[in-house]
């Protein structure tokens, strides 16, 4: 059977993302939106993955951050506690 280079990279970015889910709190130790745009553990995730995130400035104690690669996104938010997500964006309304 053969992957494509895309189901490979999606195949990537789901495997990172399920190493941060099952283990936040060794990825999210940050104090600022800088270190966050400076973590190492980005590079993980495959070429042409996105990410932003908002925050933690300005003495802020939140944090906000989506990765996203494809039509799959990990939606990442520190209050209270950690609270992360692997979702799958569904395109309802494509005009083909």
């Amino acid at each position: 059977m053969l992957l494509s280079l895309e189901a490979f990279k999606q195949q990537k970015f789901d495997q990172v993302a399920a190493k941060i889910m099952a283990d936040p709190e060794a990825y999210l130790a940050f104090d600022s939106v800088s270190d966050f745009y400076k973590a190492i553990w980005l590079d993980e995730f495959p070429q042409g993955t996105t990410w932003s995130a908002t925050g933690l400035d300005d003495g802020a104690e939140q944090f906000y951050a989506v990765i996203e690669y494809g039509n799959h996104y990990l939606y990442i938010s520190r209050m209270e506690r950690v609270t992360v997500k692997l979702g799958i964006r569904h395109h309802y309304n494509k005009n083909y």
